[in-house]
């Protein structure tokens, strides 16, 4: 699968400071600085039924952001992204819409596509779909089965299921209790209820075929298609190795699906733990409520930028707070992204102004303590307010300001 145009990443002179995150299994930050001289970092994508949505941009532009302060840091960064582009979220919304399901994909893959680029991300080296990995994903179930991780439902439905019993590492990723994790499981994707499995919290590996479904053939599993923490367990895995320094998303996939995709990895390859870095971006809201499909409030990247817009605005908006944090979207969080972005492109187009090394050795140091994105706008605030009145000699301090925000931060100015 297709991802889209990279944006031009300016070089910057000297080197950048080792990042440390915080690790969500580990529960504390801890430095993140790869192996060997490259990073690899899996990032769960979207299941295209809907448009790109503050959240889904606040999670990318996340680690768009630890790609950039790694590439900073001279590392080579191995990214992978997915596409859940079949599951049930997809089929239940092109039922309701009377579209068929792989348009309703395609249709909002594009468009995904379209506000990463407007977003300046930069794309993943791979951006692979999960309908195009099913070869990969039966011979990894098939696996499972055969070393007794994976068992079949006694029910004829072909469904095959996996023995979190044999996961001893279960839980340590998420830190929940069993309690929470069955809450968890029901309102995000699983079936604790569902009969004839062994353990409520067991995941679903391969969904046999039923009438009216799409199926693909499954081999020794029958036909049928993939369930979803496999999938990104087997596309990290084949693309990245047994064990990666970086998997992400929101932090709404801290369980089940990193918790699940985590056991089913380690149970296939016998490494752990399957990340170095459990990273998870907050929840985005408009306006005090939670932003969902169900409530009908999301705001779209999309509607935005067909409103004209400035996608720039849109991303500093989103990273004048901490990544980690839930907050919300409102019109004066625009506003004044849209301010701040004004005023560092009057004060990177004068002809002279304040050093511009002590800015960029701000920015990199605040984004290697944590990725504090709103540390290092205030500093690039600093130098345009001083800039902008008068202060500084220095000719070249304008370039450097604004190659520093556009390489650190992806902010082109």
């Amino acid at each position: 699968m297709d991802s889209w145009t990279p944006p031009v990443v300016p070089a910057l002179p000297g080197a950048g400071e080792p990042l440390r995150l915080y690790d969500s299994s580990r529960q504390g930050v801890h430095p993140s600085t790869g192996t060997g001289g490259s990073a690899t970092m899996y990032v769960c994508g979207i299941t295209p039924y809907d448009a790109t949505h503050m959240g889904h941009a606040a999670t990318m532009i996340t680690f768009d952001v630890i790609g950039r302060v790694w590439r900073d840091n001279g590392l080579d960064v191995r990214y992978v992204q997915n596409v859940t582009d079949i599951d049930d979220p997809l089929l239940e919304r092109a039922n309701r819409d009377g579209e068929d399901w792989v348009v309703l994909a395609m249709r909002e893959t594009a468009l995904f596509r379209e506000d990463m680029e407007a977003l300046r991300i930069v794309p993943p080296a791979h951006y692979v779909g999960a309908v195009e990995s099913i070869p990969q994903i039966v011979t990894k179930v098939a696996h499972l089965l055969d070393t007794g991780a994976g068992y079949r439902l006694d029910d004829g439905t072909g469904d095959v299921y996996f023995d979190i019993a044999i996961a001893p590492r279960f839980g340590s990723e998420s830190n929940l209790d069993r309690d929470t994790m069955l809450a968890f499981f029901a309102e995000r994707g699983g079936d604790p209820d569902r009969a004839g499995k062994r353990n409520p919290l067991d995941a679903l590996l391969w969904r046999g075929a039923r009438d009216g479904e799409p199926a693909w053939p499954g081999g020794p599993l029958g036909p049928g298609r993939p369930g979803w923490h496999i999938e990104c367990a087997v596309i990290a895995q084949t693309l990245l190795g047994a064990r990666i320094d970086l998997q992400g998303g929101g932090n709404d996939l801290l369980f089940p699906h990193h918790e699940m995709s985590a056991a089913h990895s380690e149970a296939l390859t016998g490494e752990a733990p399957f990340a170095e870095h459990y990273v998870h971006a907050g929840m985005i809201g408009l306006n005090g409520e939670k932003m969902s499909k169900s409530k009908g409030n999301l705001v779209f990247v999309s509607r935005l930028r067909a409103d004209g817009v400035d996608s720039m605005a849109v991303r500093l908006a989103l990273l004048a707070d901490h990544y980690r944090d839930d907050r919300q979207w409102t019109d004066e969080l625009l506003k004044t992204a849209q301010q701040r972005l004004s005023r560092w492109r009057e004060a990177a187009g004068l002809a002279t102004g304040p050093a511009g090394e002590a800015v960029l050795a701000a920015v990199r140091t605040r984004l290697a303590d944590g990725l504090d994105t709103a540390g290092a706008l205030a500093a690039v605030d600093a130098w345009a307010d001083a800039a902008l009145s008068g202060e500084g000699t220095d000719p070249g301090a304008p370039a450097l300001v604004a190659a520093t925000v556009d390489a650190l931060l992806g902010i082109a100015l």
